[in-house]
């Protein structure tokens, strides 16, 4: 939540009056340490309303969701500088101004211009000087060419027009328009000269304007870039182009899972209200796991040194009408396959309606991305920086595979594709390697993690 009691102690400047008159700005906070600037959702305070210490006075859109912004203190909303809608806003940057109850609200507008004004000073001066500049290099008029002078409108359809034969030779093998040429021959009669220093008259722009076709109709639709598009598209770019990503594919046979998956899927169905079990929540748990027993991966790059990290934060990706989101299931090693169950589909929830807070989708320390829902069979994922990996999981799907025990000498067994991309300043090939196969044992024989 933003400190607004350190903000007003920051800003506030008090004097002893007869009237009481001690405004001061609310300034964009900073929602988590990497913010620099962010927009404002909506406010739920109007301009000259009362507010109590815990009151939702605004939602502010950052990189990642919308997180509302509670009141620390009694007060009242004097006036709104930022309003509904603005986007770009810079942390510090004045949104508001306040007071406390009993105070002159009278200067609250004045104030507001004042700070309104500050980060606009340097372009005001800017265009300031505009004017002068444009004054300076303001282009003479073009004085009327002696070709100009030498034409004359078109003459009406029907006129007979008088010229020499070689003039009228020459015009009709330079397509020459004898009617807009003025003869400066015997009564006005247009000689070889006149075609041959004829030059045609520069089209006005109203004719130009008004010849151009008009404009067909867009067939598409252009969607401006939200803040958290935008930080997606950066970082993810900065760690497809700056981390050395290697990739290690494995299949994994879940017949085990999906059949651990009913028994208890049964068993919770009898308990009222409880939800079910999903084959990603075996999977988080699996992942948290293998973390335990390879450490390497569960890891960061911070430059100078590398932290390995104790718990297993996993991160489990969520699209969003917005973009993609990470909410973190925390410590899922030392949590139940129920408890890890209920956590996701609520982070889940948040997620998709904008209500996480900085500290549910920031400090994860390792990355799933599972698109098998949709019926993806294989593809790689882009490492969330500064993490060591990320797993990107596939659909399962009835594989046929040989079986000499069998009778037909095969058998049809339920297949899941996974890829690890890791990041190879940290974790090398054959550390992935290790952890990869402690991940397909876990999810093989799921009984396993829950001794």
């Amino acid at each position: 939540m933003a400190s607004f009691a350190a903000a007003r102690i920051l800003t506030r400047h008090f004097h002893v009056s007869a009237r009481r008159s001690a405004l001061s700005r609310f300034n964009m906070p900073a929602m988590s340490p990497t913010m620099t600037e962010g927009g404002i959702a909506s406010w739920k305070k109007k301009e000259g309303e009362a507010f109590s210490s815990g009151d939702v006075l605004l939602e502010i859109e950052t990189d990642k969701a919308t997180i509302d912004v509670e009141a620390q203190d009694d007060g009242i909303l004097a006036k709104i500088i930022s309003q509904d809608g603005s986007k770009g806003v810079p942390v510090g940057a004045p949104i508001a101004i306040v007071a406390e109850e009993g105070d002159d609200l009278s200067g609250a507008a004045q104030l507001a211009a004042e700070a309104a004004s500050q980060p606009t000073s340097a372009s005001q001066a800017e265009k300031a000087s505009e004017p002068s500049k444009s004054a300076t290099v303001e282009p003479s008029k073009p004085e009327p060419s002696k070709t100009q002078a030498e034409t004359k409108p078109e003459l009406p359809a029907g006129d007979r027009i008088f010229a020499s034969p070689i003039a009228k030779k020459i015009a009709l093998e330079r397509g020459v328009p004898l009617a807009q040429i003025k003869g400066t021959g015997p009564s006005g009669r247009i000689i070889r000269a006149d075609v041959e220093n004829y030059k045609p008259a520069p089209a006005s722009t109203t004719t130009a304007t008004a010849a151009a076709p008009a404009p067909a109709q867009a067939d598409y639709v252009d969607t401006p870039i939200s803040n958290m598009r935008r930080t997606i598209g950066t970082r993810l770019t900065q760690s497809k182009q700056e981390l050395p990503h290697y990739y290690l594919t494995v299949d994994i046979h879940m017949d085990k899972v999906l059949k651990l998956r009913e028994v208890f899927n049964k068993t919770l169905a009898d308990k009222e209200k409880a939800a079910k079990l999903s084959v990603n929540d075996f999977i988080v748990k699996a992942v948290a796991c293998a973390l335990s027993d390879v450490p390497e991966v569960n890891s960061a790059w911070l430059g100078e040194v590398i932290r390995t990290y104790k718990k297993a934060d996993i991160s489990v990706a969520v699209a969003t009408p917005t973009g993609l989101i990470t909410p973190i299931v925390k410590d899922a090693g030392s949590k139940g396959l129920a408890t890890i169950s209920a956590e996701t589909k609520a982070l889940a929830k948040k997620a998709r309606d904008g209500k996480l807070q900085p500290t549910e989708y920031q400090g994860g320390t390792f990355t799933i991305s599972n698109l098998g829902m949709f019926g993806i069979e294989h593809f790689t994922a882009i490492i969330n920086s500064p993490q060591s990996c990320i797993l990107a999981v596939g659909a399962t799907q009835a594989t046929l595979v040989p079986a000499p025990e069998e009778e037909r000498g095969f058998k049809t067994v339920q297949v899941m594709k996974v890829t690890l991309s890791s990041d190879h300043r940290i974790v090398d090939g054959a550390v992935g390697a290790r952890w990869l196969s402690a991940f397909k044992g876990y999810l093989e024989n799921p009984l396993t993690f829950m001794l």
